[in-house]
């Protein structure tokens, strides 16, 4: 293990142990509180561009199983834990393999919760971790640095896919790749969808000319502002549209409401909401910085759930057209299924309405 240092941008600096050497990497410095999942975290595309805590202390303990990625290669820019636990289960990859074969740099042996106190106390920010002695250099490459706009961009695939219904075929799905999770789109198979996978910059006049009963506008990484909505604006009230995550803030942006970056978001796999309607509170898995403001929703629009933690708002649908999101992930991976029957419910949802938005 080499020496590692983590620079901050007030120039306070921490050192800790690190997998690789010579190496130094920039990003959103971002806390997750699941106790599972890591491999998921990594790969998870709405990670990209960001340095990621761990806030449990030992991280590895199972090791690596292929089958959990959430997409092709570590989309997390660095990765800082606690405890590295080198092990794994028999005939799995262990950890510390796994980020070294991604030339990923880990920096462990270093205390996370003091990391994470700072910030919930300051908010995300930018930082730097090295191999390297901090040096001017190093203070103006982070001073310099600015979180990438065209994210959504990198991590979106470039060519369409399709997928079959996993089981008997009950609705027809676009889906709009602003950096999807694997799971999402297994989820939806799962509950009876075809999928057809498009990359971001897909057009409007090829979603509504594909005999689809609905679109899904994915998670992603970054801010929603920076993504171009005009054909979410052209496809509102032709067809079904559903959204999750950053999926959920580009559809509210659509609709005409505003959204904010959060101080410090909510990652982690056990954040609870209440569904307005119903009174009904699920435990959900949640990874975002930025959220829709309430106050800015329009009329004919109506909240579905609210975060119990701060009252945020992790929900909403049209009154008049066929749309329906959620913030949260209602697939997990990681995290507590609660949220899974969502689904179904928009499958259903789909093929009352879709067709005839």
């Amino acid at each position: 293990m080499s020496k590692a240092r983590i620079l901050f941008q007030d120039g306070k600096i921490f050192e800790a142990e690190a997998n690789l050497n010579d190496k130094t990497v920039m990003g959103e410095l971002v806390f997750n509180t699941a106790m599972t999942g890591y491999q998921e975290i990594l790969t998870d595309p709405s990670y990209a561009s960001q340095i990621v805590i761990m806030t449990y202390p030992l991280i590895g303990n199972y090791g690596i199983d292929r089958d959990f990625a959430e997409s092709a290669k570590i989309q997390a820019q660095g990765f800082i834990i606690k405890e590295n636990a080198e092990t794994a289960l028999d005939g799995k990859q262990c950890l510390s393999d796994y980020l070294a074969e991604n030339e990923i740099l880990c920096l462990s042996n270093i205390d996370t919760r003091k990391l994470t106190k700072i910030i919930r106390s300051t908010g995300s920010k930018n930082c730097l971790i090295t191999t390297e002695q901090i040096t001017e250099k190093h203070r103006k490459m982070l001073a310099d640095y600015v979180f990438p706009k065209n994210i959504v961009e990198t991590v979106s695939e470039k060519k369409t896919e399709k997928f079959e219904a996993i089981g008997k075929q009950i609705a027809n799905f676009a889906l709009i790749d602003y950096g999807v999770k694997n799971s999402i789109v297994k989820s939806l198979r799962e509950a009876g969808a075809a999928v057809t996978v498009y990359p971001y910059n897909v057009s409007s006049k090829t979603i509504l000319g594909g005999n689809f009963d609905a679109v899904m506008l994915s998670n992603g990484p970054g801010d929603p502002k920076d993504v171009d909505i005009t054909k979410v604006k052209e496809l509102l009230g032709k067809i079904a549209i559903f959204g999750i995550c950053l999926g959920n803030q580009i559809a509210a942006l659509a609709v005409g409401a505003d959204t904010f970056k959060m101080k410090f978001g909510h990652r982690g796999a056990n954040h609870p909401v209440i569904n307005t309607k119903s009174g009904k509170v699920l435990i959900t898995s949640q990874n975002h910085g930025y959220a829709v403001n309430a106050e800015t929703l329009p009329a004919d629009t109506e909240i579905t759930y609210l975060n119990i933690n701060d009252n945020t708002v992790e929900g909403f649908e049209h009154k008049n057209i066929p749309l329906k999101c959620v913030q949260f992930h209602p697939e997990a991976a990681p995290g507590p299924e609660d949220a899974k029957i969502i689904f179904k419910e928009w499958i259903n949802f789909a093929c009352r309405e879709g067709k005839n938005a």
